[in-house]
């Protein structure tokens, strides 16, 4: 009896000092997690509360963050070099705030391509997966977050391209600000939460944008005419910085790969997607805003005028060494795969 006393208590000490081992060889982490959204969009009270308590969840509670929402730590524009450079870990970043940079990715930009943000998502993701170490070598590819589609809200009628000419427009990206120029138009580039100012100062006359920032940011006072037609995505991306990332313990790397997919990035887009199709809703039960659904000519001409647009991508992906046509072949394939080609 004392020997069976003696062993149990010699395999107790045992267990509890490997457990001692383990909790103290685990690797704790806090990210620092950077977007530009106020703290009140739905990209973080639904995209990114859910992926952070998911992973806090797998990992035992040794991954956390710490969120800087509204440009705390720089500038819209900025958040691809501050999470490259350790301001951020993780950035949420707008591959279209800056023109030319990262040009494969811009193909996600052109109109009348990707129809659903969701299963946009998922095989936007798929498809950029392929590219991302090429053109983002400083950074992990995380999560693709396109927004629902978007379209064109202003001061007065739009209903056909050439009510763009000699009119100013706040564009979502540079594809977009190529566009609004081809179109006799002037662009006025200001990220999101500057767009209002633009718009209520009469720096521009229109903005594109999806139909509930509409409201979140304010701009639904200053803009009463809406152009009804999924037009444009901006697809956003989280990264995190790749030495963070390569840093990571195993289990932990696991943990953030394991949030890393496609299927995350579809199950991220989600509620901000349905939450801006609800703009397009409150719009039409306001009585204050005029929605103009384009006649299949009228939409017939916007698509024409984007013509150029993707013989602009093609020049700009050859120049970089790209095979342009094998690259828009499986953007195409990738967005019919997942039932989101418009």
């Amino acid at each position: 009896m004392k020997r069976l006393k003696l062993g149990s208590v010699i395999a107790l000490a045992s267990v509890a000092a490997m457990s001692a081992i383990s909790g103290a060889s685990a690797q704790e982490v806090n990210f620092r997690l950077a977007h530009w959204l106020p703290p009140t969009h739905p990209v973080q009270t639904m995209g990114l509360e859910e992926w952070t308590n998911s992973i806090r969840e797998a990992s035992g509670g040794n991954i956390d963050f710490t969120i800087f929402p509204a440009q705390q730590l720089g500038s819209a524009p900025d958040h691809y070099d501050m999470t490259r450079d350790g301001i951020a870990d993780i950035g949420y970043i707008n591959p279209g705030y800056q023109a030319g940079r990262f040009p494969i990715y811009g193909l996600t930009e052109v109109p009348f391509n990707v129809k659903d943000a969701v299963n946009g998502s998922v095989a936007l993701h798929k498809w950029y997966d392929n590219y991302a170490e090429q053109e983002m070598p400083e950074v992990k590819l995380c999560l693709v977050n396109p927004h629902d589609p978007g379209t064109i809200h202003s001061k007065m009628p739009v209903r056909v391209p050439e009510d763009i000419n000699g009119h100013a427009v706040r564009p979502a990206h540079a594809t977009m600000a190529r566009f609004v120029n081809l179109l006799g138009g002037a662009s006025v580039q200001v990220p999101a939460p500057e767009a209002r100012e633009a718009i209520a100062k009469g720096t521009a006359d229109a903005i594109t944008f999806p139909w509930n920032s509409i409201y979140i940011f304010g701009i639904d006072q200053e803009t009463k005419y809406h152009l009804d037609m999924p037009f444009y995505v901006s697809s956003q991306i989280l990264v995190i910085n790749r030495g963070v990332y390569d840093g990571l313990s195993a289990e932990n790397r696991k943990v953030m790969d394991d949030h890393c997919t496609p299927e995350w990035s579809g199950r991220f887009s989600k509620g901000w997607a349905e939450n801006e199709a609800s703009g397009r809703d409150k719009m039409m039960a306001s009585g204050d805003h005029e929605l103009y659904q384009p006649t299949a000519d009228e939409l017939q001409q916007w698509r024409d005028a984007a013509e150029p647009l993707v013989a602009q991508w093609r020049e700009s992906v050859t120049a970089k060494g790209g095979d342009a046509d094998a690259i828009y072949k499986a953007f195409i394939d990738a967005l019919e795969a997942e039932n989101a080609k418009y």
